[in-house]
Formats: C-alpha cells, sequence, structure tokens
C-alpha cells in the first residue's frame, strides 16, 4: 500500500486546479435551553469515560460531535447541516477546539468558549498535537472512533496506543435530554403548521385551478412556507419532490433544465420528502399524495400496506435492549404479504438541532447494526414501496422512544379496553414510540377494507393529535385551517 501522506504529494492535489478554501463560516452558540446540558458538564463526563478506557487523550473529528459537544452550530460549511469544520480533543488537562479564527471571532461564541474552558487552536495543528501527546508520555493512549475519523489522524497513533471504540460523544448525543427533545416536539409543529399552508396551496393549485405545478415549484414553495416559521435556518436536506415515475427515484433532486423534470397533476401521485432545520430542532417527513378524482385501485393497495407498515413499527412495545433490525420486520410485514418489498433501511436516527442522518442506531434489515434502541433516542421510520418507471410510495414519520411505566398502558391507549394490556413490571424495562411528525395522511388513498380496527383507531387518533396540536399556529377561516381540519376528520369506515 501507499502512503499518500508520507512525504509524497497527494495524487489528487496534484490535479485539482483553483481548490477553493475551507469554509471559515462563524459559529453560533447553541443556548442552554435547547442543549439541555453545559459544555463542562458533558467534558466532565466524557472524562469519566476516558477514565473507564484508560485513555489519555480523546480526539474527535466528526463534525456533529464536535457541534454538539461545544454547543455551537453553523451554517453554511456543509450544506442543510448545522456544523462548522473543526476538530477536537480532550486531555486530562485541556480542552481543546481547532478551527479556523473566524470561527470564533464573534464575541459571544468566543467569550461562550472561554467561560466553558476551551483552548481554541489552529485548524492545522491536529496532527502534531496528538504526536506531542504521544511522545509525552509512554503510557499515553489516544481514544479515536476509526470509523469516524480519518486516515491523517490514525496513521500518527501507534496500534498499541490507540483506542479505536465508539466515542462518548455518539451515545450522548443519540439519546437526547428533555431540553432537546423539547425543542425536537417544537420544531414538528410548527413544521406541521408549514406543511399545512403548503398542502392547502398545492391542492388549490392542482384540483381548483387545475394548473401543473413543476417540481421545482414544489421544492419553491414549500421551503418559502417553513422559512416564514419562527427559527427557521434552512432545509435539512434537498427536497426530494418526484412525481410519478420519478418518486420511485430515491434521492431524486429536482432541477431545471433537467430532462427528468415533471409536472404535477391530477394524472399523477407525487413523493415529497422534506425537512427544516430550525434554531431549536430538525424535521424530515415523507407523504405522498394523489390528487386523482378516483386513484387507481392497485396504487391505492400499495399505499395502505405501506401505511400499515408505518403504523406497523410505531404501535410496536419492546423491551431495553432491543436492536433496532429487530422492528423492520412489521414494517414490511403487509407489504411481503403480496410479495412486495423496498430496497432501503425503516428508519435512522436523527440529531437534535443537528444533522438530519445521525447514529448509532438505525431500523433496517441488515443486521450489521446491533445498537440497541434506548429512551431519548429519535428515529425515522418510513417503509415505502417504488415501481421503477411508474411511481414511488413512501411515508416518514419521526418517533421518539420513551420508556413505559408499569402502570402505562401497552397499548398507548389506542385499543379498545378489553384489549388493554399491562407491561409486565419484571424488573425489564419496555419501550414504545412517541409520534412527532405532525403532518396528516391522506385519507382517501387508503382502503378500508384491508386495514384493521385498530389500525383505523391508530389513524384517528393520530390526527386527533395533530389537529389539537397545529391548530392553535394557524388562523381561523384560513386555507390551511381549513385544509388541516378537513384533513384531520375521522376516516370513513364503511
Amino acid at each position: 500500500a501507499i502512503d499518500t501522506l508520507d512525504g509524497k504529494q497527494n495524487v489528487v492535489d496534484s490535479i485539482w486546479e483553483s481548490r477553493p478554501d475551507l469554509p471559515k463560516n462563524p459559529f453560533r452558540v447553541h443556548p442552554m435551553k435547547y442543549a439541555g446540558m453545559t459544555v463542562q458538564d458533558k467534558v466532565t463526563k466524557i472524562r469519566s469515560e476516558m477514565t473507564e478506557k484508560k485513555a489519555t487523550m480523546t480526539v474527535f473529528s466528526a463534525l456533529d460531535d464536535i457541534a454538539y459537544l461545544f454547543n455551537v452550530r453553523c451554517m453554511g460549511d456543509v450544506e442543510t447541516c448545522p456544523i462548522g469544520i473543526a476538530y477536537a480533543t480532550i486531555s486530562k488537562d485541556e480542552v481543546a477546539l481547532h478551527c479556523d479564527p473566524e470561527k470564533v471571532a464573534p464575541a459571544d461564541v468566543s467569550e461562550h468558549l472561554k467561560e466553558a474552558g476551551v483552548t481554541v487552536k489552529s485548524y492545522g495543528d491536529i496532527v502534531s498535537d496528538i504526536e506531542s501527546h504521544l511522545s509525552a508520555g509512554k503510557k499515553n493512549k489516544v481514544w479515536l472512533d476509526n470509523g469516524r475519523s480519518n486516515y491523517a489522524l490514525s496513521r500518527v497513533i501507534p496500534e498499541a496506543a490507540l483506542i479505536d471504540a465508539q466515542n462518548p460523544v455518539t451515545a450522548m448525543k443519540g439519546c437526547k435530554n428533555e431540553a432537546e427533545m423539547e425543542g425536537m416536539r417544537q420544531a414538528h409543529v410548527v413544521d406541521g403548521a408549514a406543511m399545512a399552508h403548503f398542502m392547502a396551496w398545492l391542492e388549490n393549485a392542482i384540483v381548483v385551478e387545475g394548473r401543473s405545478v413543476s417540481e421545482v415549484e414544489v421544492d419553491e414553495v414549500l421551503t418559502g412556507y417553513r422559512a416564514k416559521q419562527p427559527g427557521f435556518k434552512e432545509v435539512s436536506f434537498p427536497t426530494i419532490a418526484g412525481v410519478g415515475a420519478n418518486g420511485a427515484i430515491v434521492h431524486y433532486r429536482a432541477a431545471e433544465g433537467s430532462d427528468l423534470l415533471k409536472y404535477l397533476d391530477r394524472t399523477q401521485p407525487i413523493l415529497i420528502d422534506s425537512g427544516g432545520q430550525y434554531e431549536y430542532g430538525t424535521t424530515d417527513v415523507t407523504r405522498t399524495w394523489h390528487f386523482a378524482e378516483k386513484p387507481d385501485d392497485e396504487f391505492r393497495e400499495v399505499y395502505t400496506r405501506v401505511l400499515k407498515g408505518n403504523i406497523g413499527v410505531d404501535s410496536m412495545i419492546f423491551p431495553e435492549n432491543t436492536p433496532g433490525f429487530v422492528l423492520d420486520v412489521f414494517a414490511r410485514k403487509a407489504l411481503w404479504e403480496i410479495g412486495k418489498d423496498y430496497g432501503h433501511g425503516t428508519g435512522h436516527g436523527v440529531g437534535a438541532a443537528l444533522n438530519v442522518h445521525e447514529g448509532p442506531h438505525s431500523i433496517s434489515p441488515r443486521w450489521g447494526n446491533k445498537e440497541v434502541l434506548k429512551a431519548g433516542m429519535v428515529t425515522s421510520n418510513e417503509p415505502g414501496y417504488y415501481e421503477d418507471g411508474n411511481f414511488g410510495i413512501r411515508i416518514e414519520n419521526l418517533l421518539e422512544i420513551v420508556e413505559i411505566s408499569s402502570s402505562d398502558d401497552a397499548n398507548n391507549g389506542e385499543e379498545p379496553a378489553n384489549k388493554k394490556q399491562k407491561v409486565a413490571a419484571e424488573g425489564k424495562k419496555f419501550l414504545k414510540f412517541g409520534k412527532l411528525t405532525l403532518i396528516p395522511i391522506q385519507k382517501n388513498l387508503i382502503k378500508v377494507e384491508i386495514m384493521t380496527e385498530d389500525e383505523l383507531n391508530w389513524l384517528d387518533s393520530y390526527h386527533q393529535e395533530v389537529l389539537q396540536k397545529v391548530k392553535p399556529l394557524l388562523e381561523e377561516g384560513t386555507p390551511a385551517m381549513e385544509w388541516l381540519v378537513k384533513s384531520c376528520e375521522p376516516i370513513k369506515r364503511d
């Protein structure tokens, strides 16, 4: 193997002309009312874990780990992600942030870091700092998660001095504290209001005005309504708005002038996967809409089975120490019954006012990730079905994982009383999901005859919750309010 960093020019650098400088957008302080834990408390907890691991230095290179650790956020360094380019190290007597000085130039940021006892160092000094630490003592050991780092750092740490394990921030960041979770809940309420405004506009444009709307316009108008919400910063990922066959392209992105660009009318469905980065939380939601007077029966059949899968995961009660892959089958059961499936995972972690894709957990048929689901984690729940060249369906909500007390109803109170079960209180903790996303599900696409009574009760209960939480943000008599009330009416069961 060739060590391209060992005195030889990087082969990419030799051909990369006009390479842009690293971005230098300033950090902003992520306030305690959203962070819920001080930098000092995070450092104390990390140092405690370092003692257990016999590590004398821990190195962080994943940008969301660093933003979380120092209670800072940034906009512009990485598209749609509120993180800034930096490294961080913690040792027994120093906490260091390695970044460009312009990133900590704002007075409130430098004061925030100073109060937390953080030393700001040059971005380029990270490698030499690790080397200096190792040379300062033969017993010194560096904790570096190689799976979330780069070769430039790992290559300078001898194997005998390396502790290669999941870094301590990953688990802390994955389990949200109450302040972080409250911010996530708040973000989903305002996101629900933005979507109500958008859907009222879209339905009017397609059904009443009878016009065709491009996928790009869908993206722009939806982002515009989100931007009107308090604390909105940017979208949490590039919006996926796929009409017809484009809905079957899982990470499709519409662009003006593209040969793939389509226009929405009443003849085709649209899959919209979108989200927002708010100062206090992060959202990610997918809905599939179809404005046909009489949607195709086969489409409704598959749509309903995708919904059944979403409900199957959402309503699960499961014991502690359950890895995510155990739940994946509940998302696919209804599709498997008719010989259909989808080719992506069912759930990913989501950051609290951080990256929309976050570990360490997932819900997926791939058994490699054995991370157990824990109270305080946020996960997406997004079963789908895709028919190449025809359409795509996905229904995605974000969920929070909550602990069940021994007195809780195991069914969330959604089943008839005679079916209620009590969770066993034999020392083992059980968990369930709480709903974060507050956006209605299109009812006339549902084949009621293949839904169970419990599933229909779940839908009505969900829509009651959406209406209760989002309605206060809308004005009476507005198109958004009328759309929300209509969309949250109980489903007709005959």
